[in-house]
Order: C-alpha cells, then sequence, then structure tokens
C-alpha cells in the first residue's frame, strides 16, 4: 500500500495539532518515526468502534419521518447497512495481515450461519419467495450480518465500553423527552389523553423508546454493579444513579412487555453480580429504583392502572390483549399449516385474515407527538417465536433459538471466570432482556437496529477471543471475509 495511504488515519489527529506536527517535522527520525506510529494507532483504535457507535447514536433522530423507496426507514438502519459494508470491505484487508486477523471461533460461526441458513431455505420454500425477500433481507440483517459486524469491528472491552455509553447516553436523550412528554401533555395517545412517552419515535412505534431506555437502565446498571478496575470514584454512584432515573420514563412508556423483561434482566444481573458488590450498594440501588418507580405508580393513576393491568389478561382484559391471543391463536394456525418452513418472512400479514379468530379488531388506534389519528394494521403477533413458527417454521425457529440458547450459554460460562464481569453483565442482560422481551413484542420500527446490536454485543462476548485474552482458535480469515462478503450482497 502507498505510504500516502498508510498515513491517512492519523490525518485527522495531525491537521487538529498544528504545533505537534510542526514537531514531528523537525524531530530526528528516530524519534518522529515511534510517535508518529502511536498516534496512528490510536486514532485507529478510537475509529473501530466508531461505526456501531455512529449507528446507535442516530437513533435520537426522529425514525418515522424518513422514506425511502416508499417505506420509511430510520437512520440508523442505513448506519446498520453501512456497517455491514465497512466490515465486508476491511476483512479482505485485514486478512493479510497476522496481528489484525478476524477473529471468528467456530461456535460463532454456527450460532450465526444456521439461521441465516434457515431463513433462506423458509423464503425459497414459501409460496411468493419474491413477496418474501424483504423479511428474509430483515432478519438477515438483524440476527445476522450486523451482530457479525460488532463481533468483528470490536477489538477489546475498551471498544465494548465505548458502544455501552452510548445506549446510556441514547437512552438519557430520549428518556428526556418522553418524560417532557408526560408532564406537557405532548406524548402519545393514551386512554384517550397524550400522555405516554414515546420519545422521538413517533405514536407508530411505542415500543422503541422503551427499548431504547431498557437497554440503558440494564448498561447503567451493570456498569454500576461491577465498574472496571480503572474507573475514577465517581463511576460507580454515577452509572447508579442513570440506571434509577432511567425508571421513571420506562414507567411513563406504558409498556407492561418492557417493564416484565427489564424486571427479568434487572434480576439476572443483580444476581450474576451480587456475589462482587457490598450488600449496602445493592440495597441502596433497589431502594432508590423502588420508589422512583413506585412514585411514578403511585403519582399516576394511569401507571398504576397500567401495572394492575398486568394480572388481568387472563380475567377481564383490554381490547389489545384480546388482539394478542386472536394474533397468536392465527400463528399457531398459519404453523400448523405448514410445520417445517411456515407461510415466508413477511408471509404472517398476507395469511393473517384467513387464520385469525372473529375476536381480532381491524387494527389499532394511534394519534398525538405531533402526529394526527391514523389506524394502524396489526401486522404481526407480537411475539417473536411465535412469528418464527408461523413465517419460518420448525426449522427456522429451532435455528434462530437455538443460537439465541448458544449466545446466552457462552455470556454465563464465560461470567464464571471473569475477572471484570462489566462487559459481560452488559451482554447477558442486554440478551435476557430481549429474550424475555420476545415473549411479547417482535422486530419492528427503528429500535429493531439496536436490538442487532445487542446480540453483536452478546456474541463478542460470548465467542471473542479477546473477551479472555484469546484462548480460542479462530477460524480462517478468507472463510470470514466470504461469509460477510456474501451477506453484504
Amino acid at each position: 500500500m502507498p505510504r500516502a495511504f498508510r498515513v491517512l488515519p492519523a490525518l485527522p489527529t495531525f491537521t487538529a495539532f498544528p504545533s505537534f506536527m510542526a514537531f514531528l517535522g523537525a524531530a530526528p527520525a528516530s524519534v518522529a518515526a515511534p510517535v508518529r506510529s502511536l498516534a496512528r494507532s490510536l486514532v485507529r483504535r478510537r475509529l473501530r468502534a466508531l461505526p456501531v457507535v455512529v449507528t446507535v447514536l442516530l437513533l435520537v433522530l426522529p425514525g418515522d419521518r424518513w422514506t425511502l423507496a416508499g417505506g420509511r426507514v430510520a437512520p440508523a438502519d442505513l448506519a446498520s447497512f453501512a456497517l455491514v459494508g465497512l466490515c465486508a470491505w476491511q476483512l479482505p484487508s485485514r486478512a493479510g495481515r497476522r496481528r489484525q486477523r478476524p477473529r471468528l471461533t467456530a461456535p460463532a460461526a454456527a450460532a450465526l450461519a444456521l439461521p441465516a441458513v434457515a431463513l433462506a431455505a423458509a423464503t425459497a420454500a414459501s409460496g411468493d419467495p419474491v413477496a418474501s425477500l424483504p423479511g428474509f433481507l430483515r432478519c438477515l440483517q438483524v440476527f445476522v450480518l450486523v451482530p457479525l459486524a460488532v463481533l468483528l469491528l470490536l477489538r477489546d472491552r475498551r471498544d465494548v465500553r465505548l458502544v455501552a455509553g452510548a445506549l446510556v447516553a441514547l437512552a438519557l436523550a430520549q428518556g428526556a423527552v418522553g418524560v417532557l412528554q408526560y408532564a406537557t401533555g405532548t406524548g402519545a395517545s393514551y386512554l384517550g389523553q397524550n400522555v405516554r412517552a414515546v420519545g422521538t419515535f413517533g405514536p407508530l412505534n411505542v415500543m422503541s423508546m422503551a427499548t431504547v431506555v431498557s437497554y440503558g437502565l440494564i448498561v447503567a446498571l451493570a456498569l454500576g454493579l461491577a465498574p472496571p478496575r480503572s474507573a475514577p470514584r465517581w463511576w460507580r454512584p454515577a452509572a447508579l444513579a442513570c440506571a434509577t432515573l432511567l425508571a421513571v420514563p420506562l414507567a411513563f412508556s406504558f409498556s407492561r412487555g418492557a417493564w416484565l423483561a427489564t424486571g427479568a434482566a434487572v434480576v439476572a444481573v443483580v444476581v450474576l453480580a451480587g456475589f462482587r458488590i457490598a450488600r449496602r450498594t445493592l440495597l441502596m440501588l433497589l431502594a432508590g429504583g423502588g420508589l422512583l418507580a413506585g412514585g411514578a405508580a403511585f403519582g399516576s393513576g394511569m401507571v398504576s392502572e397500567r401495572l394492575g393491568s398486568i394480572g388481568d389478561v387472563t380475567g377481564t382484559p383490554d381490547q389489545s390483549v384480546i388482539d394478542r391471543y386472536a394474533m397468536w391463536d392465527a400463528a399457531l394456525s398459519m404453523w400448523r399449516q405448514d410445520p417445517w418452513t411456515g407461510t415466508g418472512p413477511k408471509g404472517f400479514s398476507e395469511h393473517r385474515d384467513s387464520h385469525a379468530p372473529l375476536a381480532l379488531s381491524s387494527g389499532s388506534d394511534t394519534a398525538g407527538a405531533g402526529h394526527g389519528y391514523q389506524r394502524q394494521e396489526l401486522e404481526s403477533p407480537h411475539n417473536m417465536y411465535l412469528l418464527l413458527l408461523s413465517e419460518q417454521g420448525l426449522l427456522g425457529a429451532t435455528a434462530l433459538a437455538g443460537g439465541w440458547a448458544a449466545l446466552l450459554g457462552g455470556c454465563l460460562r464465560r461470567l464464571r471466570r471473569a475477572r471484570s464481569p462489566d462487559v459481560g453483565l452488559i451482554a447477558t442482560g442486554l440478551l435476557v432482556w430481549s429474550t424475555v422481551n420476545f415473549l411479547y413484542a417482535d422486530i419492528g420500527g427503528p429500535a429493531t437496529v439496536l436490538t442487532a446490536v445487542a446480540f453483536g454485543l452478546a456474541a463478542w462476548w460470548a465467542f471473542a477471543p479477546a473477551a479472555v485474552g484469546g484462548a480460542e482458535r479462530p477460524l480462517a480469515a478468507g472463510a470470514v471475509a466470504a461469509v460477510v462478503s456474501v451477506g453484504a450482497r
């Protein structure tokens, strides 16, 4: 490679410091060369995680106001495509350099490749493969390509902590908007009042802010319970304060599924970190979070009523619960009709009416948060596992759920021997939240790309040799480059 191209990564740093450039020009070559090499390595270290960080932070933009080819596409989704393309472009150039060779172990390749094969088989077996192609690409993006890119681009724990910090920053920003929406009555419509906190995502994506805030809460909790060894004194109280504050916008999201998933993830993180932290810290955290969440619930009759409705889903359920049960029945009916490969990606909405019971309503009403009244069609069963069964059959559901189980097993295995478990707690907590939330929700909306990043962080902790110092044997770099390049096309 020409020398001019080799020094390009260092240009942002050099041009920002003219005096530093003058020093290097006047210094002897024996001094300037090592300093230039060090500066170049520092810049490269910061730029490695930058594409992932940018993908996360772009979710602060209004995701429901961007259209591409007649459909809504969030800027974060475009950034995720660029992330995959960047990874595919870098792999061939890095493969020839031994020290920077991509690290993809055999278990990681199996956990990410098998879902891709199952997705392709379900798409090919569907009644209309062309109509199923968008669903195939969406699932491939969320569960294969973006997690693979995150796994390969992040090199060490500092990169992961940088992405984790971006998650917390995004959650604080979206949470602040959500609390303001609730306080001023400018949120999405809920029981006739515009009080539902949805952040910048709009009323058509009411789960997006809840997802973002939940992820930020879990990350902040993990960083507070198990701070890095080199963390300053203010790290723990600041992280725990962020986790406590994020409980407020989560309560105002009125998302029962997010509440239950966050509770499960918090319990998992606390239990996994419990033997490493002081009891006083744990009691203070639980008391602070309980006071804020309880104050939000009792200070707002709507929050307490929504919380109480969790126990009424089998007694006197509201229309949203009735619709969900009806869509679950429709998904099971589709699966029984095509048990092995399902109806194909994006096939649920097409076959819904022929399988749904009469109790299903025509859609849900949405309004508020700067939007007028709209009728939103019910195009998914709001259960990821049933969606997989109905659209991809046992083949796809087993491959994806098996991959998630492998991720969880790898995360727990490495947590047992981790000396600095903060990254492991983050990955495990995000994975637990996603898998539990999939009982009440599925992929869709701008925050879906955040789910892909979360699976990528879990894959990094479970399979990346750098997470434990590089004990596993990586696959050949050429095979890795071929897989990512084919997926990117």
